[in-house]
């Protein structure tokens, strides 16, 4: 007794709905990583060899002023136990890819023509 073997067109809709979730999950993972870390840090702890302190969250969400730690966002960085170094107060912008300066993708032939036609 013979079994029946799938058919070419069932074996590549299953493969196709495999790779096609791979492609999605790629997708959701590079915008998750794309972002830089943020912390919320002490801005009066700093010091040379070890960077900002930091602190707990509630220090840079809260609009009193009561917190008893000057708290700030900071961007990028390597932490190294409860300090970080290396980043930037300044959130950094998305940008729309390409590695043009933040410019977008340019396009044209010599030169770049500003607005030349030619002639």
């Amino acid at each position: 007794m013979a079994t029946a073997q799938p058919t070419a067109s069932r074996r590549f809709r299953s493969g196709t709905v495999v790779l096609g979730g791979m492609g999605l999950l790629a997708t959701a993972l590079t915008a998750c990583s794309s972002a830089p870390d943020k912390r919320c840090v002490d801005r009066d702890s700093y010091t040379l060899a070890k960077g900002y302190k930091v602190v707990s969250d509630k220090n840079c969400t809260t609009t009193s002023r009561k917190t008893p730690v000057n708290g700030g966002w900071y961007y990028g960085g390597k932490k190294k136990g409860s300090w970080v170094s290396g980043g930037s107060f300044t959130k950094p912008h998305k940008s729309s890819g390409g590695s043009s300066g933040g410019h977008g993708v340019h396009r044209g032939g010599f030169g770049g023509g500003h607005g030349s036609s030619g002639g």
